[in-house]
């Protein structure tokens, strides 16, 4: 019968780094190791021993190591700092050790990164040592984040899936190699998830209760999954089918971004207003085929937006703006660099109806002059961010404007502008916590 075990550091580092072949700094012809991360179980650390004749062979005892002075209390507290492989190690130091290590509070959270890490097993391995004292069933398991671990497959998801249906949140961004079988069964199975990244996942093109993508309806009569987070940035084969099954099954989205969902059109922000009514911010940068009547789809959400990054999207105008401000009132942050064709128009229409907003990046459009500034300045009291990177129409008079009327302003990048060092300078007196991103090399 298998003792109490900890999974190996080598489980998680990759075995190339001296010191980690089987506990010791050589390897064994029973346990060789290759090129693969292999995950070896140990014992718990045995307790010393005392018996009298060792006692009187071995060398006097040293004193009490300080951190061994420390109540359980506080090493346990110590170890909540530490990441899963570090938490690793640290349980084969003693039996002490090894039981504070697997205090249950110390295991909410399972933290790996690599790309040479076997996550699979190191996933199968950990899961089965926190299922030890309910089988099969890892209840403390409440967040997974294993970001950039290109060797993790469906299968290492499917492990997360079975055992720990208690899990609230799952980071596998950059993870391409899983698909939509394995969200279908973390969804399916963990149904408290509230927050998914799948970012930079290209084959992920869907999340619903189904395996089928194209049934937009769940076949359990009106369940929805519970996610209110979901990253999606980098999914470029997501389509407008795709995000209206999402819309459909995730009627609870709070925040959503689809940033290089390069597929994506107005017809697919057409499906998320009509299910996802709640949503508070949504990205849609970089989406080329996002326009104007997008924008109006957007609006619908109305005071309930506060986030919106329309960033590179070369189809939006003032016209997609105005839809924007009129409705969306309560706006505090937008991302609209790269839109050419906006004007001190669709500026000033912004900052007469959001007044409350604290964060504006309108950065290389050309079309934006002092004019706009002045009228952001005269209304948008609470500003405390503001890009204007690479704007060519902007002079030291329009700031020289907005650092007289926003003095909460901390970040102001006028890099690639044509403005003077007075101007600067001005604002510097004015804003005196403003950190200001320039490329003028007289001022300092």
């Amino acid at each position: 019968m298998r003792t109490l075990s900890t999974p190996s550091p080598a489980l998680i580092c990759p075995p190339n780094l001296p010191g980690f072949q089987n506990g010791r700094g050589s390897s064994t012809s029973s346990s060789s190791i290759t090129g693969e991360t292999v995950a070896m179980v140990h014992s718990p650390p045995p307790t010393r021993l005392t018996h009298p004749l060792i006692r009187l062979a071995s060398r006097p005892q040293k004193e009490q190591a300080s951190i061994d002075r420390l109540p359980d209390h506080s090493m346990v507290q110590i170890f909540s700092f530490l990441p899963t492989n570090q938490l690793c190690r640290c349980a084969r130091v003693c039996r002490r050790w090894y039981n504070l290590a697997w205090d249950p509070r110390l295991w909410r959270t399972i933290r790996l990164t690599g790309e040479t890490i076997n996550v699979d097993r190191a996933l199968k391995v950990l899961t089965r040592r926190l299922c030890q004292d309910t089988p099969n069933v890892c209840l403390m398991l409440e967040t997974v984040t294993v970001s950039g671990c290109r060797r993790l497959t469906d299968r290492g998801l499917y492990t997360i899936a079975q055992c720990c249906p208690e899990l609230r949140r799952l980071e596998v961004s950059g993870c391409y190699n899983i698909s939509n079988e394995a969200v279908f069964d973390v969804v399916s199975l963990c149904p408290n998830l509230e927050h998914l990244d799948v970012s930079g996942c290209s084959k992920v093109t869907c999340i619903s209760l189904t395996r089928e993508a194209s049934i937009k309806l769940s076949p359990l009569h009106g369940k929805q999954i519970s996610i209110r987070y979901l990253d999606m940035t980098d999914c470029f084969v997501l389509e407008d089918e795709g995000l209206h099954t999402i819309a459909a099954h995730c009627t609870q989205l709070t925040h959503l971004y689809l940033r290089r969902c390069v597929r994506l059109t107005d017809e697919g922000l057409r499906y998320l207003v009509i299910y996802c009514a709640s949503i508070k911010e949504l990205s849609v940068s970089d989406c080329r085929f996002v326009s104007d009547f997008g924008l109006r789809e957007i609006a619908k959400l109305e005071s309930r937006l506060r986030y919106l990054s329309i960033a590179h999207c070369g189809r939006v105008t003032d016209v997609g703006i105005r839809y924007v401000a009129k409705y969306c009132s309560k706006l505090r942050y937008l991302n609209a660099r790269g839109c050419e064709g906006i004007t001190d128009h669709g500026v000033e229409y912004l900052a007469k109806n959001c007044t409350k907003l604290k964060s504006l990046d309108i950065g290389k459009c050309p079309l934006v002059s002092d004019t706009g500034l002045e009228c952001l300045a005269l209304n948008c009291f609470n500003l405390k961010r503001l890009s204007l990177k690479s704007c060519e129409s902007i002079t030291g008079q329009g700031l020289q404007i907005v650092a007289a009327n926003c003095f909460d302003l901390q970040t102001l990048n006028v890099q690639d502008c044509e403005v003077s060092v007075e101007a600067l300078r001005f604002v510097k007196r004015h804003c005196k916590r403003c950190v200001i991103e320039h490329t003028n090399p007289a001022f300092f």
